[in-house]
């Protein structure tokens, strides 16, 4: 599902004969993508059949050089070929390039984090303007953008390839007089990657052709550009793009610059591009020129004002005659056709030209389509390095974009290593920090490892920061390992193999999962697939059952992800206040507030994530804030103040209890009856005990006084 959500795709092909548990995953997970499911014919899964189309496809006798070792993949690649064929009908030449991909290569993205970071699209409004692909693309290029999205969504986790996208950023940034060559000669690039498509399959036109040409020479301009950059990625894609010359004269010297839209009509290619055409042309010129001077012959032999001679593609060339001047018609003019408001004539001259000069247009227009069919052929041949140009195109546009967007919007080099530390000073969040119109944006440090502070408690009241904090923390890591420079004074990232993230509230209600169950499903596959390489975002686990419940399942879970034998770099946010004694029970946890300003009644969140556990959650405050009524407000300070009362009395409660204790063993000591009943001291003080509202550290406490009481005994 993690795989599919990254891909996105819009059509899936499956076996329909696959057994009912995986059919039914598919159907759940398709409306998640808004993919179409296609069931596939068992015998389109042929493994012979597979392996011949693959060999045919890409001109190879073993499937081994291609990478294809598992017989699944090529089953997979065998029917979609066969399904492509089938269902486009037509040339899949321009499929020629296989690329194996391994989710090993890139790092773990799930369903719940690419939603939750809001990486392509916001999560309410599915707007691109306020995700991070909307703070980062900058990109010049069709091409470019798609790259943008596919690395946002299949960031690297292998050390060289990361270094050497931030070595280029970096190059680019140091020279900003090449990186706005390179952003001027990217604009006049056009999609080489459809237009590589349309030609393949017989789908372009002379229009497409000039819009590769002049890409072409915009390649040209390119590879000049980065010809003496010292930078190895800039240059190897450098070393990738190639302007075709022979091509790009082939194309410049044969087809028009503004060539009609359809490819059968003529006007398409140029004089001198063939000694055929132009001897057909001029071979009709004397006739051309002879009806282009017909109209002011006849008026002026006819005393006729008004005439025109015309054409249309059903009756060919004509003479038009008002109404009112039909009475001056000569003799030699043959009725054609009959308008409202007048005649058409042709004359025996005007037909034998318009054959002469109809017959030699055709001849003309099926040669044009001739030549400009060998240019397309021409053009089909060099489809591969096309290809491979655009690719490289498509990088170094992103990678431009980085550039331009670290420049002005003050990001740094990350240092992106083989540790555990996550080191992040004054980081801000790349997307919050553009949307504040009037103030600046607080800025907050972040340190993760796998020994001392693997786990940050954070407590906090809402509307603090405390997510705006864990979610900036998660899209640094991720922008480093894209190759981005990031919002922060300085980064140090340890590579993370995966970003969890388990933040707000959602339901399932056509799978009939509530809230609840949503939540602990994404908190059991964190839980089950975590590595200590890992990143872990928590916020708010176990809101909704009761308080004890929650409080349970969170604690229990904090404890599965900093224990003896695992410690995942995680950021728990928390309004379970009795949590707070975590860090004295274990190692690696951490206890961090949002800092709060308290004056009179007013409270003002200062956004900063300072050391220590927050006093008090501020919930009647923000609900103020929020326009709740102020009698429903009055009403929950009075209980807000009955609860601490309860609370505070639940505190004094070992010392009543201790004497209640004493004076029933003193009575049990006088009253000993085989008939008469004396209460277990311990029975009763549990029985006194309210569950709903005890707080489970208070329940600790009793244990061990009962327990201690219990040993004396």
């Amino acid at each position: 599902e993690n795989e599919l959500v990254k891909i996105l795709p819009k059509e899936i092909l499956y076996r329909g004969s696959e057994n009912a548990a995986e059919e039914a995953f598919l159907r759940e997970t398709a409306p998640l993508l808004s993919a179409c499911l296609s069931p596939q014919n068992e015998l389109r899964y042929d493994a012979d059949k597979a392996a011949l189309r693959i060999r045919a496809q890409f001109r190879v006798q073993d499937l081994a050089g291609l990478g294809l070792e598992e017989a699944g993949a090529v089953l997979a690649l065998g029917a979609l070929l066969d399904y492509l064929q089938e269902t486009q009908k037509q040339d899949l030449s321009h499929l020629q390039r296989l690329q194996v991909y391994s989710s090993s290569l890139h790092m773990t993205l799930d369903r719940a984090t690419v939603k939750n970071l809001e990486l392509t699209e916001t999560l309410f409004e599915k707007k691109v303007q306020g995700s991070l692909l909307g703070v980062l693309d900058r990109t010049r290029t069709a091409m470019g953008a798609r790259r943008l999205k596919q690395w946002l969504r299949e960031p690297l986790n292998r050390l060289p390839e990361i270094t050497a996208r931030l070595d280029a950023v970096e190059q680019l940034t140091e020279a900003p007089l090449l990186a706005n060559d390179l952003r001027e000669s990217l604009k006049l690039i056009y999609d080489l990657e459809r237009l590589a498509g349309r030609v393949a399959c017989g789908n372009a036109n002379a229009r497409d052709m000039i819009a590769l040409g002049r890409s072409l020479a915009a390649l040209d301009a390119l590879k000049t550009e980065l010809t003496d950059c010292p930078d190895p990625l800039l240059h190897a894609l450098e070393q990738q793009m190639d302007g075709l010359p022979a091509l790009r004269r082939l194309i410049e010297t044969a087809i028009v610059d503004d060539p009609p839209f359809s490819v059968r009509e003529g006007g398409i290619i140029l004089p001198g591009h063939s000694e055929e055409l132009d001897a057909l042309k001029a071979s009709i010129a004397d006739g051309q020129q002879w009806i282009a001077g017909l109209e002011a012959q006849e008026r002026e032999r006819t005393g006729i004002k008004n005439l025109k001679v015309g054409f249309n593609k059903v009756f060919g060339y004509y003479i038009e005659v008002s109404k009112s001047n039909l009475g001056s018609v000569p003799e030699n003019y043959i009725r054609k056709q009959t308008l409202v408001g007048g005649e058409r004539f042709i004359t025996p001259e005007l037909k034998e030209m318009e054959s002469l000069v109809l017959n030699a247009e055709s001849k003309i227009n099926k040669l044009e389509y001739e030549l400009f069919q060998q240019i397309r052929a021409r053009v089909q041949d060099e489809i591969p390095s096309i290809q491979k140009s655009a690719g490289a195109v498509s990088a170094l546009d992103v990678l431009l974009s980085f550039a331009e967007v670290a420049e002005r919007l003050g990001y740094v080099k990350p240092l992106v290593d083989d540790g555990d530390v996550i080191l992040i000073e004054k980081g801000r969040h790349p997307v919050i920090e553009q949307s504040i119109e009037n103030g600046i944006f607080v800025s907050n440090d972040s340190y993760l490892d796998r020994r001392e502070q693997s786990l940050l408690l954070i407590t906090g009241p809402n509307m603090s920061g405390k997510s705006t904090y864990m979610r900036q923390t998660a899209l640094i890591v991720l922008m480093a390992q894209i190759g981005s420079f990031v919002p922060a004074a300085q980064a140090r990232i340890g590579l993370v193999d995966r970003i969890y993230t388990r933040i707000g509230a959602s339901d399932n209600l056509s799978m009939g999962q509530s809230t609840f169950y949503v939540e602990m499903s994404e908190l059991a596959n964190i839980l089950n697939t975590a590595t200590e390489r890992s990143l872990v975002i928590l916020d708010e686990i176990g809101r909704g059952t009761s308080t004890y419940d929650g409080l349970a399942i969170a604690w229990a879970a904090a404890e599965a992800l900093c224990g003896e034998t695992r410690q995942v770099r995680t950021l728990f946010a928390t309004h379970y206040h009795e949590m707070t004694v975590l860090p004295e029970l274990r190692r690696g946890i951490r206890n961090y507030n949002v800092d709060v300003e308290e004056s009179g009644d007013n409270v003002i969140f200062l956004h900063k994530i300072v050391p220590g556990s927050a006093s008090r959650s501020y919930g009647i405050h923000v609900a103020r804030l929020a326009g709740v009524p102020a009698p429903v407000l009055a009403r929950a300070e009075e209980k807000l103040a009955d609860f601490v009362e309860r609370k505070d009395a639940e505190r004094a409660a070992p010392d009543i209890l201790q004497k209640r204790t004493a004076a029933g063993e003193a009575e049990a000591e006088t009253q000993l009856s085989l008939f008469h009943f004396v209460p277990d001291p311990v029975l009763e003080r549990l029985k006194a005990l309210d569950l709903m509202e005890i707080t489970p550290s208070a329940a600790i406490r009793i244990l061990e006084e009962l327990q201690e009481a219990a040993r004396k005994n």
